[in-house]
């Protein structure tokens, strides 16, 4: 996915629309501050999700941190690599390295999330 076209929550997760489902992983900034990912819990197909609801864990060297859903919807699919290769959300935080994917998805929470700019413009305030 491109990170442009994606929405962003302020806790670094991203979600994007490919044919009718929503994938759901962490940004390119979040992976980089965790470090090399060594661990990644994943959700149970069939799961509903309340938006900001801890859905997955992914652990690193440096820390442990919990993936929240960045709407509400029903998780139809789980990224099962991630489990023998969770080095992938390093490697392609926007491609290989999704977590989940999201049906019936709340469209007005997804509308408030941050578009690219926003979110850009959210990370330079965090490094000032």
């Amino acid at each position: 996915m491109e990170p442009e076209g994606l929405r962003y929550t302020e806790e670094h997760e991203w979600i994007g629309e490919e044919d009718g489902l929503y994938l759901v992983g962490i940004t390119e900034f979040a992976q980089e501050h965790m470090g090399d990912i060594t661990y990644v819990e994943l959700p149970e197909v069939g799961m509903e999700v309340a938006r900001g609801q801890d859905v997955s864990v992914v652990e690193s060297v440096k820390a442990a941190g919990d993936v929240y859903a960045p709407v509400t919807g029903v998780v139809v699919e789980v990224n099962t690599i991630l489990e023998e290769r969770p080095e992938l959300v390093n490697k392609d935080a926007y491609g290989d390295g999704w977590f989940f994917k999201l049906k019936s998805v709340n469209r007005d929470e997804l509308k408030a999330l941050m578009d690219f700019t926003a979110y850009e413009a959210f990370l330079m305030e965090q490094t000032e």
